[in-house]
């Protein structure tokens, strides 16, 4: 059961993740990260991580996706017409590297035998809210406090900019 809910999660999320980068509507995208997220979160829950399935939907689908809309009604992309673009050789080339990355994808995914047993055991330890914070507040403290004090930064300046161009 677990193989087949991970397949259907792997399949929604590459087909939500095509739908964000082809939608031509920026709102229309950001729903399809939504969904991408949640095909994220389970396959973390397939993965026996429970802790980051739950952080993955309150941080990225909460948190990240409300400063995205937030910037997309700031930056007022509603005129269409000024996003697109006509033939390019970028895009032939991008087509080119894609097809490139797929191909690669699609070999190391055929030469992939069996599942290790004892990374699954291992993962599922690792997953858990105990090791999490754990290790978050043992080893990686610093680098904890680091992160809240650059966001706090990031907040005031973005209140500051904001307040300049109200005024």
């Amino acid at each position: 059961m677990e193989q087949v809910l991970f397949s259907l999660f792997a399949a929604g999320g590459v087909v939500s993740a095509l739908l964000v980068v082809t939608r031509r509507n920026p709102i229309i995208s950001a729903i399809c990260l939504i969904v991408n997220f949640f095909c994220l979160a389970g396959i973390y829950l397939t993965l026996h991580a429970q802790f980051i399935a739950v952080i993955q939907i309150l941080v990225y689908a909460g948190a990240i996706m409300v400063l995205f809309v937030f910037v997309i009604m700031l930056l007022n992309l509603g005129n269409e017409r000024s996003l697109r673009d006509g033939f390019s050789w970028k895009k032939v080339a991008a087509g080119g590297l894609s097809f490139g990355v797929l191909m690669e994808l699609i070999y190391i995914f055929m030469a992939q035998t069996g599942t290790p047993s004892i990374e699954l055991e291992r993962a599922t330890k690792i997953g858990t809210v105990e090791a999490v914070g754990q290790i978050l507040f043992t080893r990686f403290l610093f680098p904890f406090e680091v992160t809240s004090l650059l966001l706090t930064a990031a907040i005031v300046g973005a209140i500051v900019l904001a307040k300049k161009n109200l005024d």
